[in-house]
């Protein structure tokens, strides 16, 4: 793997515990909790030099208001919003715009890696452009067992101090 330039975040049950989210009547997010340690990884991330994206299916109005409220907003180089694309994952648009965001090209692809919690998509989505996969995995709420050798993450992380670990280990290699 080539070293670590970009790392890409999916953001309910990634980044912000999708049970807390208190939404309005648009079923817009307008606050929600985070996973424990997830602020402090984002603020040590950004502070390392990678640069930081945000790839997800959601409503333009959740992200910015969870990351706004947790003061994380402006941690972001690059954000890939479904209904801004108008494309979900695991569409390649969305982790095309994002490493475009941050300044790698698809055949650069392997310099980033991609943080979520959903197989089919996040998983999937990122490994069709060679783009290296974590899969966090805090909850059961989507399924736990890939369909297919698509959906194979590269590696298995369950907490944000499991993920820093992995991260470091891979740049050490």
């Amino acid at each position: 793997m080539a070293a670590i330039k970009a790392i890409f975040f999916d953001l309910g049950d990634t980044i912000m515990q999708e049970l807390t989210e208190v939404k309005d009547d648009t079923l817009t997010t307008q606050s929600a909790d985070l996973f424990p340690g997830m602020a402090a990884l984002l603020h040590t991330l950004k502070e390392r030099g990678y640069k930081l994206g945000l790839v997800a299916d959601t409503r333009p109005g959740t992200y910015r208001n969870v990351l706004n409220q947790h003061q994380l907003f402006d941690l972001f180089d690059v954000f890939a919003i479904s209904e801004e694309l108008g494309v979900v994952k695991p569409h390649p648009l969305m982790f095309q715009h994002a490493l475009a965001g941050v300044g790698l090209s698809d055949v650069e692809a392997s310099a980033a890696l991609m943080v979520g919690n959903n197989l089919s998509r996040d998983v999937r989505g990122a490994r069709a452009l060679g783009i290296g996969t974590v899969w966090i995995r805090w909850n059961d709420r989507y399924p736990t067992v890939p369909a297919c050798g698509d959906e194979e993450p590269l590696h298995i992380v369950q907490s944000a101090d499991e993920l820093i670990a992995l991260i470091n280990h891979l740049e050490e290699r």
